[in-house]
């Protein structure tokens, strides 16, 4: 009865883990990389985007002409969409890291195009999980705070270990025929 149940919670698992990972988006551009683009959060207000948005186009260098007045991505009514331009021209002029597209947490990379009309949006391909640039970058928002900057979790290895603890207790519970399923 124990085995059955085991081998049930197995199955459940894999199936889950399998499930959550073929849930997350994955766009390939032509050459068969992962593209990419650093974007203002959905959640982010409109003051810390408009005070970042101001560093990005000042102090950090980004390329802001094209949501000037008369650019192909201006818009004064909609500040997250300019926000998102700023922002991707900085992350991919610094490195295309983590770090470069925090901007004090209203920022997050994506694989959503974020273009929209006429606006194009450049991407950023990521070959072989690894970007082509793995400079760190200085500069990354209005404060250059860079503690909690919205990094992985770094929980990929629990369901690898729950699902190895499980395999391993049916096959040794089966050899020694013990009664107990967990310890």
């Amino acid at each position: 009865m124990a085995n059955n149940f085991a081998l049930f919670l197995l199955i459940l698992l894999i199936l889950g883990s399998s499930a959550a990972e073929s849930r997350q988006p994955s766009t390939r551009n032509q050459s068969g990389a992962t593209d990419l683009w650093c974007v203002a959060k959905n959640n982010a207000d409109d003051a810390s985007l408009q005070s970042a948005l101001d560093w990005a186009c000042g102090a950090g260098g980004a390329d802001c002409s094209p949501i000037q007045p008369g650019g192909a991505c201006y818009d004064a009514s909609n500040v997250q969409n300019m926000a998102s331009f700023a922002f991707n021209d900085y992350f991919r002029k610094h490195g295309m890291t983590d770090d470069s597209c925090f901007f004090q947490n209203a920022a997050a990379i994506t694989s959503l195009n974020p273009s929209y009309g006429s606006c194009r949006i450049p991407a950023s391909s990521l070959r072989n999980g690894n970007f082509p640039s793995q400079t760190p970058s200085v500069g990354l928002g209005p404060s250059e705070d860079i503690s909690g900057s919205g990094r992985k979790s770094g929980r990929s290895w629990v369901w690898p270990m729950v699902i190895g603890y499980l395999f391993f207790r049916i096959v040794f519970q089966s050899q020694i025929g013990s009664p107990s399923f967990f310890i």
